[in-house]
Parts: C-alpha cells; sequence; structure tokens
C-alpha cells in the first residue's frame, strides 16, 4: 500500500506512533536541544511554543524544487516556531517571532485534505518537529477522510534519533538542509550545539528509511531524499565540506538543491562577514566542485 503511512493507519500502529510521540510534550525532547520542558502547560523551549499547534499558513507552494511543486504546487504547510535560532533566517516572523493561528489537529487535517482537493502533488511539512505528535494525529485523522498523498519533511537538518523513528514509515519524501561543516559557524549563526554529527546522522538515517530517489510518471517525487545547501558568503571552504560529505555517503542516490539565494536577513545586516549576499565567483567555485565530485542529480539556481 501507497503511501508507506496508510499501512500504518490500517494497522493500528500509528496509534501506538502518537502515544508514544505526545508522552514527549509533558518533558520535550523531540528536537536536539533536549528542553525537557513541559509545553502541555505552556512552558516553552528553544522552539518558542507549546502543546497546540500553530502554523503560519497552508496554501499551495510553486516555489520548491520541480519534482516536488511539479504542475500543481505543493501543499505546503509552514510551521510557526523552529528548533534554530539562525541569525539570518529569511521566514524569521514566523521562526523566531512565532507569527501564526494555533490550530486544532482536526483542523490541521482539514488542512491536509483541502490541499489535496486542490491538485497538491504532496503535503510539504515545513519545520514541523517540534509538532510531530499532533501532525501525526492530524495524518490519521485525514486517512480516514481520504487523504492519501505523500508526505514530504521539509527540515533545518537537526534531528534526532527519537523524531526519526516517529517519523519511519510516515515521510516519504526527505527535503532536509545540511547548512554546516564546522560545528563554530553552527554555534555563532544557528545557535546549534553539535549541528554537525547531528545533522550528518540524521541525513543517514532518512536516506536509510526512503531509500533512492523515485519518480511518479508526470515527474513529481514519489518518494527519496532531496538534500539542500545554501551558499553563505565567506563560507566557501564550509559549502566544499558538505558536498564532500554528500558525495561520499550518497552519490547519486540522493538528489541536491545548491541555493545561491542568501540575502543578509533578520540579524545578518548587523553581522559584517555575513551581512552581504554571495557573488557570483563564490556560486561558481561552489557549483564547479559539486561537479567535480560528480553531484549531478540536482539543481543549481541561476544567479542573480
Amino acid at each position: 500500500m501507497y503511501p508507506s503511512y496508510l499501512n500504518l493507519v490500517k494497522s493500528g500502529e500509528i496509534k501506538e506512533r502518537i502515544k508514544r510521540a505526545k508522552s514527549l510534550y509533558g518533558r520535550c525532547i523531540l528536537c536536539p536541544n533536549v528542553c525537557k520542558v513541559n509545553r502541555t502547560i505552556h512552558e516553552v523551549g528553544k522552539c518558542g511554543v507549546g502543546d497546540v499547534v500553530k502554523i503560519a499558513s497552508a496554501n499551495l507552494h510553486f516555489g520548491e524544487e520541480p519534482p516536488i511543486s511539479g504542475k500543481n504546487g505543493s501543499g505546503t504547510i509552514f510551521f510557526s516556531g523552529c528548533t534554530l535560532e539562525c541569525v539570518f533566517c529569511q521566514n524569521y516572523p514566523i521562526s523566531q517571532y512565532l507569527v501564526g493561528k494555533e490550530v486544532s489537529v482536526e483542523e490541521l487535517s482539514e488542512k491536509m485534505i483541502f490541499l489535496q482537493e486542490r491538485g497538491a502533488h504532496n503535503i510539504n511539512i515545513v519545520t514541523g518537529t517540534h509538532f510531530i505528535p499532533s501532525i501525526l494525529e492530524a495524518l490519521e485523522i485525514a486517512v480516514g477522510k481520504g487523504f492519501k498523498i505523500p508526505i514530504v519533511w521539509n527540515t533545518s537538518g537537526y534531528e534526532n534519533k527519537i523524531a526519526l523513528n516517529l517519523l519511519n514509515g510516515i515521510v516519504d519524501v526527505y527535503l532536509p538542509d545540511i547548512k554546516y561543516s564546522f560545528d563554530h559557524l553552527a554555534i555563532k549563526y544557528s545557535s546549534a550545539k553539535s549541528y554537525v554529527k547531528i545533522n550528518r546522522r540524521a541525513l543517514i538515517e532518512m536516506y536509510r528509511q526512503v531509500g533512492d530517489v523515485e519518480f511518479f510518471e508526470d515527474g513529481t517525487i514519489k518518494r527519496g531524499m532531496i538534500v539542500r545547501h545554501l551558499i553563505l558568503p565567506n563560507f566557501i571552504e564550509n559549502s566544499k565540506k558538505c558536498l564532500k560529505f554528500l558525495a561520499e555517503n550518497f552519490g547519486d542516490k540522493i538528489y541536491i538543491s545548491l541555493m545561491s539565494q542568501y540575502f543578509p536577513a533578520y540579524k545578518a545586516p548587523q553581522i559584517e562577514e555575513i551581512s552581504r549576499g554571495i557573488t557570483e565567483d563564490e556560486y561558481e567555485e561552489v557549483v564547479e566542485y559539486a561537479l567535480e565530485l560528480n553531484l549531478t542529480n540536482g539543481w543549481y539556481q541561476p544567479f542573480h
């Protein structure tokens, strides 16, 4: 049965997943920050939210990678809050200032169904780690109403084992970032301790779960992993080390998305070394290195 989460719902396994996941809200260890706060009584950790789902938007999105957006768009749900504190975040009103609206799990399930009815090729969960229990619960409800399109997990890549275990068999397409190859950069710009080790371990587990990329006949993605990397100004070696890891561990089994769209948002204008966009020379150097590594499956953004 495809998608694989349909099997979990049919067998009743998802109920056990939901029970196990919801218990984590009381002493939250859903992400690598391991805040251990009781979110059920409105204590908040790094993500900034309690146990009630908060979303900023739920719409068809056409700006993702081609096999995700396809012709009809990706059913993208942006969740408020974040497990990171990136100083250059382009969505900082949502991630850091918690812009959004609280919704029940029933309302979240209705949004999934609504996006499917509008022709979405998939449901694109953006920054959903801190709401995994509620997302699983909403998914079970949605399946009972006929939901059956792929789930894309759009993530910073800062994921721990307990979260990924809960998502195993739920997620069809992982869309993680690989942001850093140096922990001092991760701490300085994203307040993320041990990012490199945690991120690399997470990417390997994500690939283990979903395997090689598969496409539907219309060219949209059915299953697999697409890894994004945003090039930062002045840190080309960081990008090269990220790409080398991908080449050595996955090669052409995954797709990559090498992004040139960095601009100094949020706090970045006040931080000298990242207060500008990347140059064309910087971008071309990283692209050339990716090609030297035979990382040819994926997308290179036109430089603007």
